[in-house]
């Protein structure tokens, strides 16, 4: 489904974003992918959404190898996925139902199956009783889920999520991160970039960390001891610990003894300890490259989900408010 082959990213100004990722993400996956600022996050996404091309290596999506798509391409590959960002990107001049078939309807979508398919997606996330209201009417937490159906509108198999849960509370967090597990259950593949390490410790989905560009841990937490299990091979052990708002990590604690973190009845989730050492083995390719000067913010990219009618080259939903005039 997603497969990274040796890919390195080196920015004009010399910026090491990625150093020879190997990443494989198959179908039907629910992968996290954490790191501090400047850990190369923002860089993975937008080699993924094709925004940016690798310097080195090779990236295959689906059927796609992001390397050779013409500019003519790129805006039907976008199509495939659906793009959750963190700052929602909704049309203000436009109410939760019309804002979900925008993006059906700048790809000439016929109005027949639109009125079938949006308020399925609407109901899918649990606002069918505000298919009217208007943006300004909604909470942090249901703009996200507008957003999210905006993503699920063109039945894209693979949702990429771009901090989802910033701007919400954790009660709401929690939930919009059930609400991806279960399109993830239906067999959508599902990429989310996240700081919040509560919810990576009560989600038992595999866990991608990177740092300084690199790929330092892969695979799953252990919900009981708080340990994470990888897949990365090497001779060298390496410990890493999923930061929590600092490169600067504090010395591991030991939750072995512990109960396995669950949320709470009322899916409120409180604030956890930060996620214990991550013993893994050190990749054999892995070296010490540059610090990248920091994570691209995609809050200011263009939304780039689907395209309008008249010029394919410039495919891309723009949920921004001033695409909405």
């Amino acid at each position: 489904m997603v497969e990274l082959r040796n890919v390195t990213k080196v920015y004009d100004n010399g910026t090491h974003a990625l150093h020879d990722v190997n990443i494989k993400i198959n179908k039907g996956e629910f992968v996290f992918i954490v790191g501090a600022s400047g850990a190369g996050k923002s860089t993975f996404l937008k080699l993924l959404m094709r925004e940016e091309t690798p310097t080195k290596g090779t990236i295959i999506v689906k059927d796609y190898n992001l390397g050779e798509l013409s500019r003519r391409q790129i805006p039907y590959y976008r199509r495939t996925m659906g793009i959750v960002f963190q700052d929602f990107r909704l049309i203000p001049t436009m109410s939760v139902y019309d804002n979900v078939a925008f993006a059906m309807r700048v790809i000439n979508t016929k109005e027949k199956v639109i009125r079938n398919r949006v308020p399925q997606v609407i109901n899918m996330v649990g606002l069918k009783h505000k298919a009217h209201s208007m943006p300004n009417e909604l909470s942090g937490g249901e703009q996200q889920r507008v957003a999210l159906a905006r993503a699920l509108a063109n039945n894209a198999d693979i949702i990429i999520a771009d901090e989802p849960t910033g701007n919400v509370d954790p009660q709401m967090s929690y939930e919009i991160v059930e609400l991806l597990t279960k399109l993830n259950e239906t067999g959508t593949t599902v990429i989310m970039v996240t700081h919040a390490h509560d919810l990576v410790r009560k989600f038992n989905h595999r866990v991608i960390i990177l740092k300084n560009g690199s790929v330092v841990a892969d695979g799953k937490i252990d919900k009981k001891s708080g340990r994470k299990h990888g897949r990365t091979a090497g001779k060298v052990p390496v410990k890493e610990e999923i930061p929590k708002g600092s490169e600067s990590a504090p010395e591991p604690e030991d939750f072995s003894d512990q109960e396995a973190a669950q949320p709470p009845a009322n899916h409120d989730v409180a604030e956890d300890p930060p996620l214990d050492a991550v013993t893994e083995p050190k990749p054999e390719f892995f070296t010490e490259p540059e610090a990248a000067s920091g994570a691209e913010d995609l809050s200011g990219q263009e939304d780039v989900q689907a395209s309008g009618p008249a010029d394919p080259e410039k495919a891309e939903i723009k949920a921004e408010d001033g695409d909405s005039q």
